[in-house]
């Protein structure tokens, strides 16, 4: 076919052929589904309470613009009350997407019966007096107990195979123009992120200690080619305290499943951390990852402008371009990768392959 002589279309031509190739470049997978056959099974999961309706409205109306409403991957909303009607509606309305709603069984939101709730609650006291954040909440210990180890059990996720966490009052900055769920499952990857950040010690004081006794209990589960010097230095004597910011995670729920992550929940959860201290999902979802995947099957999503209130991860470059973003990746009081608490992200690069013959993601 001979080339248009109109200088104009041959512009645009050239225009629309080097954004393809950049994307084919820095993705590794061009763009849209031609059918549903080619959609991965795979969700967005949401932890939400029914007055956080027109804050998701916000998070879902962007993820649609930016991502899904060429994809349509479903969405499941869990909470531990039955969602009133107007949540539902307002909700259900953002989406031409499947969507699911679900309330958490009461032993997924309540105290084991090996737990000590005097001590418990003493401990909130005590936390709340020395201003540790959420220290006094009762119901943030419950949310961070379930996401670390339960959310997968609920019976609307048994049928997916990979899910996108999505939260309220987030924001996506950015064009996702390729499906991550299938750039993941093409290239065998377990877990990934956007937004590597320090944790707040004095929210785990103990976690460490009780990994160190999984560690030693469980040697044959610690697999030699991990992740594991992205948050210990020292090989296992101490936690450095970097983590993925799980707010934002992608993940392939067989890791989630899997004998070796449930005996560490297991473990850490007889350990009474979540409750007797304030553990979050984020450093237990981390270190999982770090004791028991290697680093090619970690992925660290940097095309992909992300907001949570407090940080932002945005793209710089020509991805910046491409993918349409709003956000400003030298605004240091954001972007955590240009400030001080974002050097996880750039340890995270140290961190050594795995020689690729002992590879299991591609």
């Amino acid at each position: 076919m001979p080339l248009p002589r109109s200088p104009l279309v041959r512009y645009l031509l050239l225009a629309v052929g080097v954004v393809a190739l950049y994307a084919l470049l820095h993705t590794g997978y061009v763009s849209y589904p031609t059918s549903d056959s080619q959609r991965v099974n795979a969700c967005f999961t949401v932890l939400a309470r029914n007055q956080d309706w027109r804050a998701l409205r916000d998070s879902m109306k962007q993820i649609e613009d930016r991502f899904n409403r060429r994809y349509n991957y479903p969405y499941v909303f869990l909470n531990d009350e039955p969602f009133s009607d107007e949540f539902i509606n307002m909700t259900r309305s953002m989406t031409q997407a499947e969507v699911h709603y679900g309330q958490i069984p009461s032993e997924h939101w309540s105290y084991p019966e090996y737990i000590n709730q005097t001590r418990a609650s003493e401990a909130r006291a005590k936390m709340k007096q020395d201003d540790v954040m959420y220290g006094g909440s009762e119901s943030y210990r419950h949310m961070c107990r379930f996401e670390s180890g339960l959310f997968f059990k609920h019976p609307l996720m048994q049928q997916f195979d990979y899910y996108w966490r999505l939260e309220p009052g987030i924001q996506y900055l950015c064009d996702i123009n390729y499906d991550p769920f299938l750039l993941m499952k093409q290239r065998r990857i377990r877990y990934g992120w956007t937004i590597a950040i320090y944790e707040l010690m004095n929210t785990v004081p103990t976690l460490w200690d009780s990994v160190r006794r999984f560690m030693q209990t469980h040697p044959d589960l610690i697999p030699e080619h991990n992740a594991l010097w992205w948050v210990s230095r020292d090989n296992g004597t101490s936690y450095n305290g970097c983590h993925f910011w799980s707010n934002f995670e992608i993940a392939d729920l067989s890791f989630y499943r899997s004998p070796e992550y449930q005996q560490f929940f297991d473990f850490l959860d007889r350990e009474g951390g979540f409750f007797y201290e304030r553990w979050g999902d984020a450093p237990v979802h981390s270190i999982a990852a770090a004791l028991f995947l290697q680093k090619e099957e970690v992925h660290w999503f940097r095309d992909i402008g992300y907001y949570h209130p407090g940080w932002q991860h945005c793209p710089s470059g020509d991805a910046w371009l491409a993918n349409r973003c709003t956000c400003d990746p030298n605004d240091k009081s954001k972007t955590i990768t240009n400030a001080g608490w974002g050097k996880c992200s750039h340890q995270w690069e140290m961190l050594p392959d795995t020689p690729r013959h002992l590879r299991k993601a591609l």
